[in-house]
């Protein structure tokens, strides 16, 4: 018997349906480019320094700000927001999943969050001045929102494809994601060069939030397209709430927390992508600070880097979907994993002052970057019991957000004791050798039985 939402039950609107899905990656990632990695952490860290009392263009603010009673120096603000902003996010997602896998619709669900993500961003237009309060908290909700939209979208997986489709249907949505990042952010890139001014610190700051909204409005417009064309399925294993569906969602949730015990092998998986993904996380957050404080590059190199590792993580993900066709995907993470190592090592050994050889590290970050993340979540989709792809989404996004803390510490400490970025880099080597040794432990096709589902031909 086919599985639900494969093209054997649906020939008519398969297609249709998840190119929607795939544009929900196109949406969100403008977000993740243009608003996390280039432009918000120095525009909102300048605010902050402004409303600290050091005049724009000051290179070494020692000023502080007295949020709420508290005295924080400028720079440790946003740092500061980001952490609370995964902490509420830990609290936020497991319960977003399960009101989603109670609610008898997803798509409202998925476009409050998106909306609500998007609206957040947008208001940063009126971040000026020394409101850098205002931004924090437009900040805590766009990332709050953009979480819990992605556990919706991601659930939508295994509804709208079989369990042998869904490598390549995960790694087309990754590759696609990453294509929109991309232009955009080239776009907003191309904008700074152009309209900036030397020497006029205010309008590269306002071209700068412009940018920001920017992502917003993409991520608001390009939204509309899956939910045009995605579908409500109705919960396979789960009753669909009949009282209020937040109340029932919390129960629910506490019903789940129980149950884990049942999937062991669900939940061992889930560590050794902690681990690996916390690599993969910390390598993307401190690429730049590497490349500036030790390798001594130029920012336009870094910003470079960045787009070659956007548009080769689109050919990456494809890629990396294709070899899975032919090994399967966890061996096909398992050899992205060996590649993140030897993308480390090299790391290592870069010589300063040579952007052209830190461009090249950056392509071949691109390369398993998207394939890493696009196969994971495939994977994990045929380990989640039916009724319930929300609920185990959000502990998976938990495994994603949740602790990407840990990989930062251990190069923070390795900086303070050895005060070398080098010895920092190299020392996360054993995320992915520990992550790697644990997702070669997991027997994915008893895991996938275990779970009520039936393997794929090739896992």
């Amino acid at each position: 018997m086919a599985a639900p939402g494969t093209d054997i039950n649906r020939p008519a609107s398969a297609r249709r349906e998840r190119t929607g899905w795939y544009f929900y990656d196109w949406a969100n990632s403008a977000f993740s480019t243009t608003v996390l990695t280039v432009f918000l952490g120095p525009f909102l860290t300048t605010v902050t320094e402004i409303a600290a009392g050091c005049p724009l263009g000051t290179d070494d603010c020692t000023g502080r700000v007295h949020p709420f009673g508290l005295s924080i120096a400028a720079g440790s603000f946003y740092p500061y927001v980001v952490s609370l902003s995964v902490f509420l996010t830990v609290f936020v997602l497991p319960i977003m999943g399960a009101i989603a896998d109670r609610a008898p619709r997803k798509k409202p669900l998925l476009a409050g969050a998106a909306f609500l993500g998007a609206a957040a961003t947008i208001a940063m237009v009126f971040v000026t001045g020394e409101r850098y309060l205002l931004g924090g908290l437009l900040f805590l909700i766009a990332n709050i929102a953009f979480g819990a939209a992605v556990v919706v979208y991601n659930s939508f997986l295994p509804q709208i494809a079989g369990p042998d489709e869904r490598d390549k249907v995960s790694s087309r949505g990754w590759a696609i994601g990453y294509l929109g990042g991309g232009l955009l952010l080239a776009a907003n890139l191309v904008a700074v060069m152009v309209l900036s001014v030397d020497g006029d610190d205010q309008r590269t700051l306002d071209i700068a939030r412009f940018c920001i909204v920017s992502a917003g409005v993409w991520w608001a417009v390009f939204t509309l397209i899956p939910l045009r064309r995605l579908r409500e399925h109705p919960a396979a294993g789960a009753s669909v709430a009949r009282g209020n569906v937040l109340t029932d969602g919390f129960k629910q949730l506490g019903h789940t927390l129980r149950s884990l015990k049942a999937y062991p092998l669900t939940l061992f998986f889930l560590l050794a992508y902690l681990i690996y993904n916390d690599g993969i996380q910390t390598v993307i957050a401190l690429a730049s600070q590497y490349g500036t404080e030790e390798l001594d590059l130029e920012q336009s190199t870094l910003i470079i880097t960045i787009l070659i590792v956007q548009f080769l993580a689109f050919g990456g993900a494809l890629m990396l979907g294709a070899v899975a066709a032919r090994i399967g995907a966890q061996k096909t993470v398992l050899l992205s994993l060996v590649l993140w190592l030897v993308v480390i090592v090299a790391a290592y050994w870069l010589p300063a002052g040579e952007p052209l050889q830190f461009m090249l590290l950056g392509a071949g970050i691109g390369i398993v970057l998207g394939g890493s993340q696009a196969l994971s979540r495939s994977l994990f989709s045929q380990l989640i019991p039916q009724g319930k792809e929300g609920e185990y989404y959000g502990f998976y996004e938990i495994s994603d957000k949740g602790t990407s803390w840990l990989g930062p510490l251990l190069f923070g400490l390795i900086f303070q004791l050895t005060n070398s970025y080098r010895l920092g880099i190299i020392s996360l080597v054993v995320f992915f050798v520990v992550g790697g040794i644990l997702l070669a432990l997991v027997p994915m096709r008893r895991a996938i039985t275990a779970a009520g589902n039936t393997p794929p031909t090739l896992v």
